[in-house]
C-alpha cells in the first residue's frame, strides 16, 4: 500500500473515490471509520512554541490543529469568548476560527454554553440527537466536542469548539489530546472549583 494510503483500511466500500491529478497518479480520499483513526496530538502539543497575547496563541492553537485535522474529519476549528456581562442569549462570542464563519454571538443553551457553565468537556456523537438545543451553523457537521478553558484565577473565559462532518468523529481520546495541545499553548483545561 503506498504511504499516502496508509491510515486507511484497505477494503473497497473504505474509498471514498479516487481522483487523477496532474501527473496521472491517483488521490485517493479515504473514509477512515473513527475507531481506527489516529489524531497527531502529541506532536502537534511538542510542535508548539506559544508566545504573545491570549489571542495570538489562540490562533495559532487554530491553524495548528485545522491544518493538522482536516484530513481526519474536522470541519471546522474556533473558540469562542465569553462576555460575562451579555444577556445569555449573546454571551459567547467567535474568536479566533478555521476555516469558514460561523455563528457569532451565540447563546449558552448550545454545546458551548454547556461546556462553559458545566466547566465539563462536551463529545457530541451525533447533533442530530440535541433536536433544538444544537445551534447550526452549518448543515452539514454531525459531531462535535467542546473544551472549557479558564483562567490561572479560576474564571472560565471561553471554550475551543470543533466539528466534524462525520457522526461519532469524536471520542475521549480527542478531548485528552485537545487538552494536551492546549496546556502546551499556555491554556488552562482543568476546571478548578470555583471557575
Amino acid at each position: 500500500m503506498p504511504a499516502a494510503e496508509a491510515g486507511c483500511r484497505q477494503s473497497l466500500s473504505d474509498w471514498d473515490s479516487a481522483t487523477t491529478t496532474q501527473e496521472s497518479e491517483p488521490v485517493y480520499h479515504c473514509v477512515m471509520a473513527p475507531e481506527t483513526l489516529v489524531r497527531p496530538y502529541e506532536a502537534l502539543a511538542e510542535s508548539l512554541h506559544p508566545t504573545g497575547s491570549r489571542d495570538q496563541r489562540m490562533q495559532l492553537v487554530v491553524d495548528t490543529l485545522f491544518e493538522a485535522l482536516k484530513e481526519t474529519g474536522v470541519s471546522w476549528v474556533g473558540f469562542y469568548q465569553d462576555r460575562p456581562g451579555e444577556p445569555d442569549e449573546r454571551r459567547l462570542v467567535l474568536g479566533p476560527c478555521r476555516d469558514k464563519p460561523a455563528c457569532s454571538p451565540i447563546g449558552l443553551d448550545g454545546v458551548c454554553g454547556k461546556a462553559l457553565l458545566s466547566r465539563r468537556p462536551q463529545i457530541v456523537l451525533d447533533i442530530r440527537d440535541l433536536g433544538a438545543a444544537y445551534i447550526a451553523c452549518d448543515p452539514s457537521d454531525r459531531s462535535e466536542i467542546v473544551i472549557p478553558l479558564a483562567e490561572q484565577g479560576g474564571r472560565c473565559w471561553g471554550v475551543l469548539d470543533l466539528d466534524s462532518h462525520d457522526v461519532a468523529g469524536f471520542d475521549e481520546s480527542d478531548e485528552r489530546g485537545l487538552s494536551l495541545v492546549l496546556q502546551a499553548a499556555s491554556f488552562q483545561t482543568h476546571q478548578p472549583p470555583d471557575c
